[in-house]
């Protein structure tokens, strides 16, 4: 007798950029703005304060749900989420939370990126290569690994630049200016760039066999 084979579900891509970014009063907040997705353009904001408690603001329950199942959250609020960007200048609106920061020039890593082709960014291959380097020019990066409930993820960077300043409140509350990533942010198996950054980046996420 053959053995069965295990099919396993297509790989959902989300392309968009992810803003990394810790704040003086130990808040740090992680901004997916996603152009295309498989529930078409949406933001979400990843926010762990400085007592460790992790918190997601997603637009839609659909987003919420998946994001949530995704990642680890200590809370999920479903609010709108809206971003607006010109001229290197970034401006989100979250529910609670207000943020606006600001990107500078590309370093070598950067222009490094940019040279990736979108076809080789979009290669699990090419990730799980990439893996070996990306967590020691980027402590505490992955750019493969598994999340919760089985699902497998890879990430394909294509660009890569500094965020020198922000301005944000929560609930009413003045975070303070910008600051290291530092902790870790612990919502999957990678953290985002220690030196706050925004990546332009592929997401391909696999659910698991059926």
């Amino acid at each position: 007798m053959r053995p069965s084979r295990v099919r396993r579900r297509p790989l959902l891509r989300f392309e968009g950029w992810i803003a990394g970014m810790g704040t003086s009063s130990g808040t740090r907040i992680v901004l997916g703005h996603w152009c295309r997705s498989p529930f078409g353009p949406f933001s979400d904001v990843m926010l762990e304060k400085a007592d460790g408690e992790r918190l997601l603001l997603a637009p839609t329950r659909e987003t919420a749900d998946f994001v949530g199942a995704t990642y680890t959250f200590d809370a999920v609020r479903v609010v709108p989420v809206e971003v607006s960007s010109a001229a290197g200048a970034w401006t989100v609106t979250a529910g609670p939370l207000d943020l606006c920061f600001t990107t500078g020039r590309r370093g070598l890593l950067g222009m490094l990126l940019c040279a990736v082709p979108g076809p080789l960014a979009r290669r699990p291959a090419w990730s799980a290569l990439t893996d070996r380097f990306a967590g020691l020019l980027l402590p505490g990066v992955r750019t493969r690994g598994s999340t919760i409930g089985g699902r497998r993820e890879w990430y394909g960077a294509r660009d890569l630049r500094p965020i020198p300043a922000l301005s944000a409140t929560f609930e009413g509350t003045d975070l303070g200016p910008v600051a290291a990533v530092e902790p870790p942010v612990r919502f999957g198996f990678s953290s985002v760039p220690r030196e706050p950054a925004l990546t332009r980046v592929t997401t391909l996420i696999a659910l698991g066999p059926e």
